[in-house]
């Protein structure tokens, strides 16, 4: 049964890994008018949500699960055996963009509504892909690696395939949604030419964008010079990055994935930087994520700086959306959304179970 105080019921809200020291903003959200019936509880459950180790959802107990109506869901895994602890659950948002985290199934049978945050880090993502995209190309890790040598390089540029002139070369975009406009936008800014792929855009958008559409995967791959990934991670898009596709690009492309790691079959890459089909890539996301031990052997090649690779790799921990002001907009955007479905009855960011 529900409980109710001076006419309105009482609703819990969970975070769950503890993203800020207090519920201040959460709290005055929630309060903010328009009225509502409900009176909110909300707790920050401290299971991890800064760069630490998350502590698993096990030792939450039954009795407070229980009670959960509304949760929100930032770094961990949300299973099937996890949801049957919340018996009470409503809502549940995930505190980003991908939902891949959750068991969305399980959800659905429990008639849970599944909602995500796709209006933050959206700058931040964008600037992340295009500096990978550019430190690469114009030469800047290459020549920094050769300048910290012991004795240092010599004072002249290296001639490698991965250095080349970006005005009038092509940028390849996978997926054209928030933040691969933003990559598109960027790229066109800095003088690329800007191709597309995105068969769920309706037609119409390559023209207001002034970029260019192309209608078949292989060609984005063949003729893009480098490419950007900004693709979700689904039952269609993962391990769709294979040896086929990449060997159809121009000798010397490289590949920037700022989206989802399982999307790139990761020998794949190895690969193609061993042929030459690749002189760079930049991973700022790993199919599995921390890196288990032992690594890939692209990322031991990495670690121990082995020549063949030198300044042709750039790996990010995940870091992309990082900001200050984009952990901000998690927040405050995390706690809006769930006060719109949970509370006022709206459907901000819901995702349907039919959606991929």
């Amino acid at each position: 049964m529900v409980a109710k105080t001076a006419g309105k019921t009482k609703v819990l809200v969970l975070e769950l890994e503890g993203m800020a020291p207090d519920g201040i903003e959460e709290a005055a959200i929630f309060s903010a008018p328009p009225e509502h019936n409900f009176e909110v509880e909300f707790l920050r459950a401290g299971l991890g949500g800064g760069d630490g180790p998350l502590t698993p959802l096990s030792t939450l107990s039954d009795e407070l699960c229980a009670r959960v109506d509304g949760l929100l869901v930032f770094r961990h895994y949300l299973t099937r055996e996890d949801i049957a602890r919340f018996t009470n659950l409503k809502v549940v948002v995930r505190m980003g963009v991908g939902y891949d985290r959750l068991d969305r199934v399980a959800l659905a049978e429990k008639g849970v509504t599944v909602c995500n945050v796709p209006d933050y880090g959206t700058a931040e993502i964008a600037d992340h892909a295009l500096a990978l995209a550019l430190t690469l190309r114009r030469g800047v890790l290459l020549h920094h690696e050769h300048q910290r040598h012991q004795p240092p390089a010599p004072w002249v540029v290296i001639h490698n395939p991965l250095v080349a002139r970006i005005q009038g070369a092509t940028f390849g975009v996978l997926g054209l949604g928030r933040i691969g406009t933003a990559a598109a936008l960027r790229a066109k800014a800095f003088g690329w030419n800007v191709i597309f792929y995105d068969p769920y855009l309706s037609n119409g958008v390559d023209k207001s964008l002034a970029l260019e559409r192309v209608r078949t995967l292989d060609e984005l791959f063949a003729r893009s010079t480098t490419l950007s990934i900004h693709c979700p991670n689904t039952r269609e898009t993962k391990g769709m990055i294979n040896s086929r596709l990449i060997n159809l690009m121009p000798p010397g492309a490289i590949i920037v994935n700022t989206a989802r790691g399982e999307c790139v079959d990761l020998d794949a890459v190895e690969e193609g930087l061993k042929s030459g089909r690749l002189a760079g890539a930049g991973l700022d996301v790993l199919a599995v994520e921390p890196i288990p031990e032992p690594a890939h052997p692209l990322i031991q090649a990495y670690r121990n700086k082995e020549e063949w690779l030198e300044g042709r790799l750039v790996i990010t921990p995940h870091a992309a959306f990082y900001s200050p002001s984009s952990l901000d907009d998690i927040r405050t955007n995390s706690a809006q959304t769930i006060r719109n479905v949970l509370l006022d009855g709206g459907k901000s960011n819901v995702i349907l179970p039919t959606q991929e």
